[in-house]
């Protein structure tokens, strides 16, 4: 659906932000590993429902109304917490539990070394890079959803 309507439900960071979704979940179930990772990213999408009706209000006309203004400040909130705090605490959690992801072992020589990966290399690497993106293409959705939000309730606050 997202390429058969390419570019009328968005444009490229559409793609991309799907795309590298798709990709992670698809790693995590084949590998079955990481899965608690991809169950955070999964909560991001319960803004969903908030951005769907905010595009229905618009396209019925109805950006004066205050359903539009309560669900914008709901999106607002929800994004907050779904999109920015867990984003937070996602990165957080991959620091305190690195060790679980990657483990060095030393082997009593002090000749070798042998790094183990508990996740396979295409897994351990799509979590140092993944999540970065989409945290960034998240944060700068906010900050567009919070512009918006200010100009639209200074806007209904003036005609009041």
């Amino acid at each position: 659906m997202i390429l058969y309507q390419y570019p009328a439900l968005g444009g490229v960071e559409y793609l991309i932000h799907h795309g590298l979704s798709l990709f992670a979940i698809t790693q995590s179930l084949f590998s079955g590993q990481a899965q608690i990772y991809i169950l955070m990213v999964l909560f991001t999408e319960s803004t969903t429902p908030f951005v769907n009706l905010r595009w229905y209000l618009d396209v019925a006309g109805q950006k004066n109304s205050k359903l539009y203004i309560y669900n914008g400040v709901a999106l607002f909130l929800g994004w907050l917490v779904a999109r920015i705090f867990l984003f937070v605490f996602y990165f957080y959690h991959m620091y305190v539990h690195f060790d679980q992801v990657s483990k060095h072992l030393t082997f009593n020589t002090a000749v070798r070394s042998l790094v183990v990966k508990l996740v396979y290399p295409l897994g351990f690497y799509s979590l140092l890079t993944v999540p970065p993106v989409l945290a960034a293409m998240n944060l700068f959705w906010f900050w567009k959803i919070a512009r918006g939000m200010v100009r639209t309730l200074s806007k209904a606050r003036h005609s009041q």
